[in-house]
């Protein structure tokens, strides 16, 4: 996997959310502040609730901000073959005939990326499966929960 194509489409990804994020934020705060959400009654709270809305947005802005900055700095170093698993590996799991590609990274688990066709995971190590993985190797398998309490068991066929 070129991790420098990986990077960008990473950082493309947060630029285009903190944008639309962003825009959400004003448009929230402009609600909170217009003449028309004033309230009618002592329990009309629709300026408060788009305050709190606009404040919870911004903050959102924020922390992508911080995960952009961290991104753009990150060592996404090349793994070998047996070499454990790490911050900065892509993962490959597959279960059966499906096929899951993640990068462990530091931040914006769930931020999902294409990269030469290929969707891309990010997933942290808070994730149960991030907590599963740092130290694991190409063959280990992780298993996570499925649905009616079973459990689906994951190998991991290649680290990069």
């Amino acid at each position: 996997m070129d991790k420098t194509a990986l990077r960008a489409a990473l950082l493309r990804q947060l630029e285009t959310d903190i944008a639309r994020q962003t825009e959400a934020a004003h448009d929230s705060r402009d609600e909170a502040t217009s003449g028309e959400n004033k309230a009618e009654g002592k329990y009309d709270m629709r300026a408060q609730e788009a305050a709190y809305l606009a404040e919870g947005q911004a903050r959102m802005v924020a922390e992508m901000g911080e995960s952009l900055a961290l991104y753009a700095v990150l060592t996404l170093p090349a793994f070998t073959e047996g070499q454990p698993i790490a911050l900065g590996a892509v993962i490959t799991l597959t279960t059966g005939d499906r096929t899951l590609t993640c990068l462990l990274g530091p931040r914006a688990g769930g931020l999902e990326v294409d990269v030469g066709g290929l969707t891309v995971l990010v997933i942290t190590p808070a994730s149960p499966l991030g907590r599963q993985l740092p130290g694991l190797r190409t063959g280990d398998t992780v298993s996570l929960p499925g649905r009616g309490g079973s459990s689906i068991r994951h190998v991991i066929t290649a680290v990069e």
